[in-house]
């Protein structure tokens, strides 16, 4: 996808974002992230929107170093205020990426064609997920546009992958592979030296890389959930064949973080 297609991407996001926190109300509980509510839900991605903003404005040399969890959650505006301050943090950031220079240089945290082009994609998807958790509380399940969605899979796989170290437990030995049935994409996690080593694939098993010991399959919007943890396999129409220990190691290894 390109940086354009990114922003467009994030302004819908956040848009569905509030629009299903009213429905659910500020006081719903979020049922992929058990502590929180909506309204927590609603500070979070506010406060991450504000600190990718001022990357791209202030150009520092180094990611800034945020709040805690607890900071974010505990302070801000009046729940009163929230709704409009999530807006408004999420529209600024939109600007901010569509009127930036192209080659903008600034610290990103994962390797990108440029740091614009990083920040527009992850903040894309950062908004994706939690527009997911705010339909959930909602009692709603979310769906993207099949390119986005395998777009967000590639960024998982391939970028947050990369950076975790391999955390082997009992068993999990072998190759996981992901299938997105619907737009032919396909990836591979080969578990090695420590790390994850991850790869684009084919999705036509003879023309794959070395087999897979589990291979979770399903339509793109629906993996892009389960690999984010959002929503269970029959709910987001997943089948998962082979070793499940393959694909706990994973689950184990790639945990995204804020602090």
């Amino acid at each position: 996808m390109e940086i354009a297609e990114h922003i467009d991407a994030l302004r819908r996001e956040g848009d569905l974002l509030a629009d299903a926190a009213v429905r659910a109300g500020l006081a719903a509980a979020v049922p992929p992230c058990p502590s929180w509510l909506v309204k927590d839900l609603l500070r979070h991605t506010g406060y991450v929107h504000r600190w990718a903003t001022r990357h791209i404005a202030e150009c520092p040399g180094q990611i800034i170093a945020g709040s805690s969890e607890a900071e974010i959650l505990g302070g801000g505006v009046p729940d009163a205020d929230l709704l409009a301050w999530f807006r408004d943090g999420h529209a600024a950031l939109a600007q901010t990426l569509a009127a930036a220079d192209p080659a903008v240089q600034c610290a990103t945290f994962m390797p990108a064609p440029s740091p614009l082009a990083f920040w527009a994609r992850r903040q894309a998807h950062e908004t994706a997920v939690h527009r997911a958790d705010a339909e959930s509380a909602a009692g709603a399940t979310a769906e993207y546009p099949l390119a986005f969605a395998a777009d967000g899979i590639d960024e998982l796989i391939t970028g947050f992958g990369r950076r975790r170290k391999y955390q082997p437990g009992t068993g999990g030995g072998g190759n996981l592979r992901v299938v997105a049935a619907d737009t032919g994409d396909a990836w591979s996690v080969e578990p090695r030296e420590g790390r994850l080593h991850p790869r684009r694939d084919t999705a036509d098993p003879a023309d794959a890389g070395p087999s897979a010991a589990c291979t979770v399959t399903g339509p793109a919007s629906g993996v892009y959930l389960y690999l984010w943890n959002r929503a269970d396999a029959p709910r987001a129409g997943v089948t998962v064949t082979g070793d499940p220990a393959v694909l706990a190691v994973w689950q184990a290894s790639v945990k995204v973080r804020w602090d």
